[in-house]
């Protein structure tokens, strides 16, 4: 009898050795390697109606005979989705979305393919939940689904055959983890499942012009699970974000090939499932009834719509000998780099001072602009007096000292000035070329410059 041969697959880059490792030798990750049975046979996979295996069907042509006039756009009729997507769902796209257990993946999407149900039939594969539980979860939430079409299976092949012969327009697998192929002898879950799975849906979706949501797992670390090339493979990569406790929901683009990639969009979670936010600063601001220390608005940008958060600060005496430096919504070591530049080119230094710094709403921001109001932030606890009422503020601060410039310097005045601010501080480069009505603006070059007129 034949011996079966094993490899073992790394999970993060789905490189496969025939030997275990402790570190991957192709990604250095440690502890990946997992177990697999290799492909017993070179199959050449389902074929579906508009699928060609034969070489002479490919046709080699120019870039400027192609058209985009067929890339269409659908609304799936929950705005803020559709931001994230980059204007909507285009046929023949695979998206990609991973968050947490119990966050709402599935609650988005069901409220998604109930909305484009009234004008296409979209169909919802489930590898996680009983077709009664999907049931229950939709008359819980009061949606139309009497065109919505539903599966329970596991098997891939058995999917696409059932899918080539009733054609939806849309389809969603939640999730991914649960497949598995014929094709191969390993576990649902497995490395080579989960990628091989994906890559027979990917093939399918884009031969035959279905959009595709993919629903996947996260580990512990907050990413999804599975292989790296899995993110490779999709047009699109969405993360659903939220605190325990909060009703606030975010979505965020990671990757995106037809829309701008960090594009946020906020659903607040209640009892009748996700509503849109579309007007996410007033949310984020807390609008304190009195003047408090340690505050400061931040106006940042996620994608192309700006936005106006806060930034808390709190500064109190250290009993440590390495005082704590603790970040929210923030880069902890860019913490620890701006505190250095305000000690060096400030003259203030906080090497006695444990520093907390959280951003509102649990928002996380990545973008250099937040330098400015968390340095104001951070001094106005510090010296324990609150920044002038109707102020916002962004700009990077460079090591040097300096208040560099940061994009869509006008926007972020306007969208300020929108919800009734009176000053903004920000870098001289980037000053509006016109007055913005409403609103004073206070052009800086130096860190030194700006808490000279704010705090003197």
């Amino acid at each position: 009898m034949a011996k079966t041969k094993t490899l073992y697959a790394c999970r993060d880059c789905g490189g496969s050795f025939p030997k275990w490792a402790g570190q991957c030798p192709d990604c250095g990750a440690w502890n990946t390697l997992e177990e697999t049975m290799p492909q017993a046979g070179t199959s050449p996979g389902p074929r579906f109606a508009g699928y060609s295996g034969d070489a002479a069907a490919a046709m080699i042509r120019p870039l400027s005979a192609v058209g985009v006039e067929n890339t269409r756009r659908t609304a799936t009729g929950l705005s803020e989705l559709d931001r994230v997507l980059g204007g909507g769902l285009v046929q023949g796209s695979v998206v990609l979305i991973g968050g947490d257990p119990g966050i709402g993946k599935s609650t988005l999407l069901i409220q998604a393919l109930a909305s484009l149900s009234a004008h296409m039939q979209p169909l919802y594969v489930s590898g996680e939940e009983s077709a009664e539980q999907i049931s229950m979860r939709a008359a819980r939430l009061g949606l139309p689904v009497d065109r919505l079409q539903l599966l329970t299976e596991t098997c891939v092949e058995r999917i696409l055959a059932l899918a080539d012969k009733h054609r939806p327009r849309v389809m969603v697998m939640d999730s991914i983890q649960t497949f598995y192929s014929e094709q191969l002898q390993s576990a649902p879950g497995a490395v080579a499942q989960v990628r091989e799975s994906a890559a027979q849906l990917v093939r399918f979706a884009k031969q035959t012009g279905i959009s595709l949501f993919l629903v996947g797992h996260v580990t512990k670390e907050g990413a999804l699970a599975g292989p790296r090339v899995l993110e490779h493979m999709v047009d699109t990569v969405l993360y659903f974000e939220g605190e325990a406790g909060s009703q606030i929901r975010l979505v965020r683009a990671i990757k995106n090939r037809f829309g701008a990639v960090n594009e946020l969009g906020v659903f607040a979670m209640t009892d009748k499932g996700l509503k849109e936010v579309s007007n996410p600063s007033a949310i984020f601001l807390s609008r304190h009834e009195e003047q408090v220390c340690g505050s400061a608005i931040l106006v940042t940008r996620e994608g192309t719509r700006p936005m106006l958060v806060e930034v808390q600060a709190l500064v109190d005496q250290s009993s440590l000998g390495n005082p704590r430096r603790v970040a929210l919504g923030l880069e902890q070591n860019r913490l620890a780099m701006l505190l250095a530049v305000l000690h060096r080119h400030g003259g203030i230094g906080m090497v006695d001072q444990d520093v907390f710094l959280n951003v509102v709403g649990g928002v996380r921001v990545t973008e250099t602009a937040a330098d400015l109001p968390v340095l104001l932030s951070v001094l106005s606890s510090f010296r324990d007096r609150p920044l002038p009422v109707g102020l916002a503020a962004f700009g990077e601060v460079g090591l040097a000292g300096e208040i560099r410039p940061v994009p869509s310097g006008e926007d972020r005045v306007r969208e300020a000035a929108k919800h009734g601010f009176k000053r903004i501080l920000l870098p001289a480069a980037n000053r509006p070329r016109k007055a913005v009505k409403g609103i004073e603006v206070i052009p800086v070059q130096r860190l030194s410059q700006a808490l000279s007129v704010i705090f003197e």
